[in-house]
């Protein structure tokens, strides 16, 4: 005779909770935090949900717990359910309203700092009623909430995948490895800017993901201005600080100032060789349209990405009409 759970029935919405929190979180007690429970509240919710589907979900070790094969199954399936229902629910606010609704977006750490704010501008002035959520990550992280419908799409820095996934990616502009400094820096008023009068000048450099880190480093090292002690922060108001009130340069993407080099307070430093290209865009799921709020945010980045273009501030990617036709697409040259 067959077991018959009834899961239709018996499960409750704490449980896909609870399970997502403890597999995302590797730890009951930083799960209970995380879903503002006492641990014990949690313990007797996982014991509950295991009798029901009389498996075992998670194995537990001496520093935490590790789902087991059925738990891992089980917190895919409830990340897509509540997924489906946070969907629904800004759904039905965007039907109350003329302009409502939510757009949920994955980004990159440069794209948070340098495009994507002019683009939420553009964004709120012609949607003011939009709701935006954001969340930052890595690539390897967002995309799991991609495929899932957490979010509807990934903004940032477009990395080969090293096999084919299925997920769409648009290239949309560069984001070369530049040299910024003030605008009135005493560089600028020069002839000619040689790696000599370069190697003498001070380092702030951002502390960034280790692959964005590697690049500012391989970059230091073709210009031969590998500094013996550079400044590094985390703090992008900290580097924005030194560059304005400061001689310090900086080596990092350039348009994680892309305010600033909009704005004209800070420059990119010319060089005589151009720098490796470092495509950047949006990343779509293969099946799922856009949502009205996705669409909305995708022409306020265009819109706002044209502007960058417009201003010589990057190369800017034409996508062909018809849409990317691959997991991966050539871009333009870089500047």
């Amino acid at each position: 005779m067959t077991f018959r759970r009834y899961l239709d029935q018996r499960l409750k919405m704490q449980h896909l909770r609870a399970v997502e929190a403890i597999a995302a979180q590797r730890s009951l007690l930083k799960a209970s935090a995380l879903l503002g429970i006492s641990q014990p509240a949690l313990t007797k919710t996982l014991q509950e949900l295991e009798d029901i589907l009389q498996q075992r979900l998670f194995d537990r070790l001496p520093r935490g717990v590790r789902p087991t094969e059925a738990g891992t199954l089980f917190a895919e399936v409830s990340r897509r359910i509540l997924a489906e229902l946070r969907r629904l629910d800004e759904e039905l606010d965007r039907l109350a309203g003329p302009d409502g609704g939510t757009v949920a977006l994955g980004t990159l750490p440069v794209a948070a700092t340098g495009v994507l704010p002019g683009a939420l501008r553009r964004l709120k002035a012609r949607h003011p009623a939009l709701r935006v959520r954001l969340e930052q990550g890595r690539t390897e992280d967002l995309l799991p909430k991609l495929a899932a419908g957490e979010i509807d799409l990934i903004v940032g820095r477009l990395y080969e995948p090293a096999l084919p996934d299925g997920f769409l990616r648009e290239p949309l502009w560069e984001e070369p490895i530049s040299l910024l400094a003030r605008a009135d820096h005493p560089l600028f008023a020069l002839a000619e800017v040689t790696p000599a009068l370069l190697r003498q000048q001070e380092l702030v450099l951002p502390t960034v993901s280790q692959r964005v880190g590697q690049e500012i480093e391989a970059f230091l090292a073709q210009h031969a201005l590998m500094p013996t002690a550079p400044l590094r922060s985390s703090s992008y108001g900290f580097i924005r600080e030194m560059l304005h009130g400061t001689d310090m340069i900086s080596a990092m993407p350039r348009l994680m100032m892309a305010g600033d080099l909009l704005r004209g307070t800070l420059r990119v430093l010319p060089l005589h060789c151009s720098a490796p290209p470092r495509p950047a865009g949006i990343i779509l799921p293969p099946a799922r349209p856009l949502p009205p709020g996705g669409q909305a945010f995708l022409a306020a980045l265009r819109a706002h990405v044209a502007e960058i273009g417009e201003r010589g501030l990057a190369a800017i990617t034409m996508p062909d009409s018809s849409g990317p036709e691959s997991d991966w697409s050539p871009t333009s040259p870089p500047v």
